[in-house]
């Protein structure tokens, strides 16, 4: 998983992109902030108004001038009603609408990462970052430039306002902001980094729930329930470890705005106070001052409380760009072309590769001729390469150095999607989505019909046990298909594989999961299937590649021995010694 972090101002570039289909809306929000603000910023005026009028002459402050006042601020407040309705409701909506976005084009870059990337990071910190992390960015893009834009104007014009009043009172307040605020940033980035860990917690302990919990069988069947109790107690208190220090840097940071309150306020009972006594502010621009610093205060409270939500935006943020600059290791090339009218012709050439995540070198120097339509099969002890070799022809992985061509093209000439439709492959981990045997068919060929998801069912030897099932085609599987029997759930990635009817077969122990009869009548599928088309054969059951066109013994070496059942077996060399082995113990 990329951990780099990113300064906050990188952060708000890559972000700001999302706010352009939102210009007009972010433009109408801010201006209803601005009607908010003004709604706030009269009130002291038309205190100071009304107390200077009436201290100078109250028999002159008539009934009506004040019910005048009092319907102008009504009006200002039936303004501001429909003001801060738009920006929770619409404000909220854009931000729910950017979060989407980026989780769309997270799980879209997800959906380009190579397996390494997957072997080498946990799904549940992957699910917490394009999930949980991105909550608080619609908090985030709806409030950060309504919020700063309203300090912004409450800062300008409240100094302009305040200044008017007593130059000297409003610099010894706005002399104290700057400390503030410093001390407060301080305390902002301590903060940044807790929550960075807690999410990064929160991440891991989603992991080692989605293992425990698809693992349960084991753990019911080795019994170890209390060690998995142990496992998540330790996750779990470390979480909280973590979200107890976080909530110690936010107290700190609570307690530093309500100090600089008291001593913002203080300032101006003693400031105000010794001003109006000597004359230079008037009783009514003391209580205008007082409404106006409370306004100040609220504002700077408002935008430190604010930096709490801030810097969960920033850590969401930085967690979705940490996915989004995972690089892409396998990618079309610039001048790839489709692949279409598909021959089978397989060839690699001085093929070296090995695993770039820890340099385990799998193969060096490789050379394979696999002529269209063959019937290859591989077999070896494992490590040697079986699975790798099959995973390099789809591009799973990328080779280090040499070429591997297809009908006479290197396979990096035409692109990645054309490439892996001409491809089919049943894997030896059978992977089921959650839903219907008939959705996990048809994966196979999204646009087939109802007739042809049952005739690849029955090919692959399926339709019986379906139809037993007790809504047929249309029966819930549940999650990995765990209503399903492990031969049963081969069969529906069989059938998957016969609805695609690719030219190119690869099965990676496709029969492994099969009893004795069910294998029967799948090889007699696989069989007819195979005919004409390219056919890779990963088995350990030596006996159902009998008759392969070509066995290939795959080792640490290399290819050390290839031939007919029939040659291999006169050579009395590592294939005879795995058939005879196998053959002792059925």
């Amino acid at each position: 998983m990329n951990t780099r972090e990113y300064k906050t101002t990188e952060l708000l570039k890559r972000f700001l992109p999302y706010y352009k289909p939102y210009v007009k809306t972010v433009a109408l929000d801010l201006f209803c902030a601005s009607l908010t603000t003004v709604c706030e910023l009269v009130l002291p005026l038309i205190m100071r108004y009304i107390t200077n009028e009436g201290i100078r002459d109250l028999a002159a402050l008539s009934v009506r001038t004040v019910l005048v006042l009092g319907g102008i601020y009504f009006v200002l407040r039936i303004v501001d009603g429909i003001a801060a309705y738009y920006m929770a409701d619409v404000g909220h909506v854009m931000g729910a609408e950017i979060e989407t976005s980026m989780r769309t084009d997270a799980y879209s870059h997800l959906q380009k990462l190579s397996n390494t990337y997957y072997s080498n990071n946990k799904v549940g910190q992957i699910m917490g970052r394009i999930t949980n992390d991105l909550f608080d960015v619609t908090e985030f893009a709806h409030h950060c430039p309504e919020e700063f834009f309203i300090a912004a104007v409450k800062a300008v014009v409240g100094f302009v306002i305040l200044s008017r009043i007593n130059i000297w009172l409003t610099l010894m307040i706005f002399c104290i902001v700057p400390v503030m605020v410093f001390t407060c940033m301080a305390l902002n980035r301590k903060m940044k980094l807790a929550f960075s860990r807690q999410r990064y917690q929160i991440g891991e302990l989603n992991a080692r729930i989605e293992d425990s919990l698809l693992g349960q069988k084991v753990v019911k069947a080795f019994t170890n329930e209390e060690m998995e109790n142990r496992k998540f107690a330790a996750d779990n208190r470390k979480f909280y470890d973590i979200k107890k220090e976080s909530y110690k840097y936010m107290a700190a940071f609570q307690t530093s705005t309500r100090l600089f309150d008291g001593i913002m306020y203080l300032s101006v009972v003693i400031g105000g106070g010794i001003f109006m006594v000597k004359g230079l502010i008037k009783p009514g621009d003391l209580v205008a001052y007082m409404l106006y610093v409370t306004t100040l205060i609220a504002t700077i409270r408002r935008i430190i409380e604010f930096a709490e939500q801030f810097q969960r935006g920033m850590t969401g943020i930085e967690r979705f760009l940490q996915i989004m600059d995972a690089d892409i290791d396998i990618f079309d090339e610039e001048n790839a072309r489709p692949l279409e009218e598909v021959s089978g012709n397989i060839e690699f050439e001085n093929v070296s590769f090995e695993y770039p995540d820890d340099h385990n070198e799998v193969f060096s120097n490789l050379n394979l001729s696999i002529r269209a339509g063959e019937k290859v099969a591989i077999v070896g002890p494992s490590g040697g390469g079986k699975t790798t070799l099959c995973n390099l022809i789809p591009r799973f992985y990328d080779i280090d150095s040499g070429c591997i061509r297809l009908d006479g093209r290197d396979i990096r000439d035409y692109t990645l999607k054309s490439l892996r439709q001409k491809i089919g492959i049943v894997q030896q981990d059978v992977y089921l989505f959650s839903g219907t045997v008939y959705e996990n068919i048809v994966y196979g060929n999204l646009d087939a019909a109802r007739e042809d998801v049952i005739k690849a069912a029955k090919l692959a030897g399926a339709d019986d046990f379906i139809m037993e099932l007790k809504d047929g085609y249309d029966t819930y599987i549940g999650e990995r298909g765990v209503k399903l029997s492990g031969g049963q759930k081969q069969r529906i990635s069989i059938a998957r594989v016969f609805l695609k009817n690719p030219p190119i077969l690869i099965l990676d122990e496709a029969t492994s999961a099969l009893d004795n009869e069910s294998e029967f009548e799948v090889a007699k599928s696989l069989k007819e299937l195979s005919e004409g088309r390219t056919t890779l054969t990963i088995a350990h059951r030596l006996s159902s590649i009998r008759n392969s066109d070509r066995i290939l013994v795959l080792t640490q070496e290399g290819i050390t021995e290839e031939g007919t059942h029939e040659e291999l077996m006169e050579k009395k060399g590592i294939y005879y010694e795995f058939y005879t082995m196998a053959d002792q113990w059925q």
